[in-house]
C-alpha cells in the first residue's frame, strides 16, 4: 500500500517510528557518547525502552486523530433526511476545531434542507390541487355532460343501438369513478374537512376495495390536535406506506393505526408480506425518501422496522407542538 494511502493516524506514528529509531540509533553508535562494545543486556535495554517510547507515541497519537477518521466516515455516510448526526468534539485542538466547523455545517444543511424541502413539498401539492380541481371541474364535468347526452339518445334509438349506448355510459360511468378516485388521492377532501381520522378512515377502505386486502384500522381516542402540515405529512406518510404494500410487499392484511406517545402522535403501518432488506430501507426505494421528507419537514421520526408477524412496520411519530 502505497505511503500516502494509509490513516492518518499511521502516517503520523510511522514518521514518528522513524525518528525515535534514528535518534536511538546515532546515540548507540556515535563515539564519545555510548561506548561502542556494549553488552547484551545493554543492547536489550535500549531495545525496551525504544519500544516503550514506540507504544507511547501510538498511544497519545490515537485519540488525538481518531476524531478525524470519524469525521471522513461521517461524511462519506451523512444523509441530510436523517438529522443529528453529529460527532462529539474529542481530541486535540486542531481535531475539535475540525468536527466542530463539520457539525456547524451539518446545522446549516439540513436547515437549508428543510427550507428547499418545505418549498418543493408546497409546490408539490399546489400543483395535485391544480390538476385535482382540473380533474373534477373540467373532466368531471365533461364526462357527466357525455353521460347525459348518451342517456337522452339511449331514449331514441332502437334496440341494438341503446343496448350499445348502455355499454358506452357504463364505460363513461367507470371513466368518471376513475377521474374522481385520481383527483381524491391528488387531494384528499376528508382530510381538509372532515380532519386526519377521517381521511384515514376513508383511506383505508379505498385500499381495501382497490386492492383486496384485509385492512385493520384503530385510531385511539381524544387524539391531540396538529397542525395542517402535519396531517398532511402523517397521511402522505399512510399513503405512500399503503402503495408499497400494494406494489412490493405480496401481503393479505395491513393494519394502520395511531395513537398517542409521549408528546407526540404516532402513525404505524404494518404488513404481514415478504419484508423488505435492510439495502432497500436505507437507500430510499419505494418512496421512502419522499416519506422521510415529510417527516423532517414537521420535525418527525421515521422508522421502518420489520414487523412482528413479518413484512415491515413503518414508524412516523410527529411531535404534537407542530400544532
Amino acid at each position: 500500500m502505497h505511503f500516502t494511502r494509509l490513516p492518518l493516524l499511521w502516517r503520523v506514528f510511522a514518521i514518528n517510528a522513524v525518528l525515535l529509531v534514528a535518534g536511538t540509533l546515532a546515540l548507540v553508535f556515535l563515539h564519545g557518547r555510548i561506548h561502542f562494545s556494549l553488552a547484551v543486556l545493554e543492547a536489550l535495554d535500549v531495545v525496551l525502552i525504544l519500544l516503550a517510547m514506540l507504544v507511547a507515541n501510538l498511544l497519545l497519537l490515537r485519540p488525538t486523530l481518531a476524531p478525524i477518521d470519524r469525521l471522513v466516515e461521517r461524511m462519506r455516510t451523512v444523509d441530510l433526511l436523517r438529522p443529528g448526526q453529529r460527532l462529539p468534539e474529542q481530541g486535540g485542538v486542531e481535531a475539535v476545531e475540525i468536527v466542530r466547523a463539520f457539525n456547524q455545517m451539518l446545522d446549516r444543511l439540513e436547515q437549508e434542507r428543510r427550507d428547499s424541502g418545505r418549498r418543493a413539498i408546497e409546490a408539490q401539492e399546489g400543483e395535485r390541487l391544480r390538476i385535482s380541481r382540473g380533474l373534477h371541474d373540467e373532466v368531471g364535468q365533461a364526462l357527466t355532460g357525455v353521460l347525459l347526452q348518451l342517456e337522452t339518445l339511449e331514449d331514441t334509438e332502437s334496440e341494438t343501438r341503446r343496448t350499445r349506448i348502455g355499454q358506452t355510459k357504463q364505460t363513461v360511468r367507470q371513466a368518471l369513478e376513475e377521474v374522481r378516485r385520481i383527483a381524491q388521492e391528488l387531494r384528499p377532501e376528508p382530510l381538509e374537512h372532515l380532519g386526519l381520522v377521517s381521511a384515514l378512515t376513508e383511506l383505508s377502505h379505498r385500499f381495501a376495495d382497490q386492492s383486496g386486502l384485509t385492512v385493520d384500522s384503530r385510531f385511539a381516542a381524544d387524539l391531540p390536535r396538529l397542525s395542517p402540515d402535519a396531517e398532511l405529512a402523517v397521511y402522505r406518510v399512510a399513503q405512500e406506506s399503503l402503495t408499497n404494500v400494494a406494489r412490493h410487499a405480496q401481503a393479505s392484511r395491513v393494519a394502520v393505526t395511531l395513537d398517542t406517545g409521549a408528546g407526540s402522535l404516532v402513525l404505524h403501518v404494518a404488513d404481514d408480506g415478504r419484508g423488505m432488506t435492510e439495502a432497500s430501507a436505507e437507500n430510499g426505494s419505494g418512496g421512502l425518501r419522499g416519506m422521510r421528507e415529510h417527516a423532517l419537514l414537521v420535525g418527525g421520526v421515521l422508522a421502518i422496522a420489520p414487523a412482528a408477524g413479518g413484512g415491515v412496520d413503518v414508524r412516523l411519530e410527529v411531535p404534537t407542538d407542530t400544532g
